[in-house]
């Protein structure tokens, strides 16, 4: 049987890698320069940053509201 492509996985993956490549490259510049926060979180680094997986864009997709 052939592969069948998730290319809604595969996104997210891609997305989510390079958020925490950008999230290690600015807490390396942070340590660097001596600035690091002291609770060890980078700044913006919210809830609101991460990435939409699969799921919730499939569910937005749909129109579920499951909150």
């Amino acid at each position: 049987m052939a592969f069948k492509p998730n290319y809604n996985f595969q996104k997210a993956e891609r997305n989510r890698a390079k958020l925490q490549k950008k999230q290690e490259k600015l807490k390396r510049k942070q340590e660097a320069r001596g600035d690091a926060p002291e609770d060890g979180t980078a700044p913006g680094n919210t809830a609101e940053a991460e990435p939409v997986t699969a799921e919730t864009s499939a569910d937005a997709e749909k129109g579920t509201d499951e909150a």
